[in-house]
């Protein structure tokens, strides 16, 4: 929708008119032609071929959570790309990770963004992190049409709940249906995988650094037995994105960090290649 500024000066009536503090709402009324989920796709035979990203964990420890993503992107068969970003903040205490066909992806976290911030800014205040949780919930709902085309977004909601002083973890299927996960979670191909290593590794006394430690673990373990996870990339220097997310806030690891974190998983597993044991007992 354009603004039709030049013309008087001032901006539609529209932009002027109160209403919901939703900007998918505004967006729904005034640009319905602007949603992802009501943009038509041509009639196609077969599978849409487009990029699609894998694998997203989460682990709470305890003073937050623990989101991180690999960074392989396939089409089919061929790597589409080597170090795309699938982990981004939503606000100041939460992030998104994100799993599925990668462009309506990440132009759903976009919108995302968008809606807390306008939210913040008519509000006055943030939205809570369960209201986070439901907004996002709405938006996969919106993308059923073009999920039923084989363009599915799942992604992966992690956040820092001010008022419970802990990390909390949500995770999502196709419709829009959402759960709250405990302790830890895990989507994409390689998340059967990636969640099987974190039951073994997760303890609810982990500390920050053993959480990022065991989330690139679990991403290790992935890319062991999915070929659409990448581990990390030493030759090209392409690691993982962990987020930690606590009461001070959304911070991205460093890749100096991230590549220490690696370099000790990778030595770990030249000694013992299916990674660390737990005990039988």
């Amino acid at each position: 929708m354009e603004a039709e500024t030049r013309s008087t000066g001032r901006l539609p009536a529209a932009f002027l008119t109160p209403g919901s503090s939703s900007f998918m709402d505004f967006l729904s009324v005034h640009a319905p032609e602007q949603m992802p989920g009501s943009r038509p796709l041509p009639p196609v035979q077969g599978a849409v071929q487009a990029p699609h990203g894998t694998t997203i964990v989460a682990a709470s420890f305890s003073g937050g959570v623990i989101l991180a993503g690999d960074r392989r992107a396939t089409m089919g068969n061929v790597i589409a790309q080597r170090d795309i970003e699938k982990v981004f903040p939503a606000d100041e205490y939460s992030a998104v990770g994100i799993a599925g066909t990668a462009g309506l992806a990440v132009e759903m976290v976009k919108l995302f963004q968008l809606e807390l911030e306008h939210f913040e800014k008519v509000e006055g205040s943030q939205l809570s992190l369960e209201g986070k949780a439901n907004r996002l919930s709405t938006m996969i709902r919106g993308n059923l049409g073009m999920a039923m085309q084989g363009l599915a977004v799942v992604p992966l909601f992690a956040g820092y709940d001010v008022g419970r002083g802990r990390g909390r973890i949500f995770s999502y299927d196709v419709t829009g249906g959402r759960s709250e996960e405990t302790g830890f979670a895990a989507v994409g191909s390689g998340s059967v995988f990636a969640r099987g290593s974190l039951k073994k590794l997760f303890r609810r006394d982990l500390t920050e650094q053993q959480a990022a430690t065991a989330v690139v673990q679990a991403l290790y373990d992935a890319a062991d037995d999915d070929s659409a996870t990448g581990g990390p990339d030493m030759a090209r220097r392409i690691y993982p994105v962990v987020a930690v997310i606590g009461e001070d806030g959304y911070r991205r690891l460093s890749e100096d960090e991230v590549s220490e974190i690696a370099r000790t998983v990778q030595e770990g597993r030249l000694q013992q290649p299916d990674g660390p044991q737990a005990p039988v007992l």
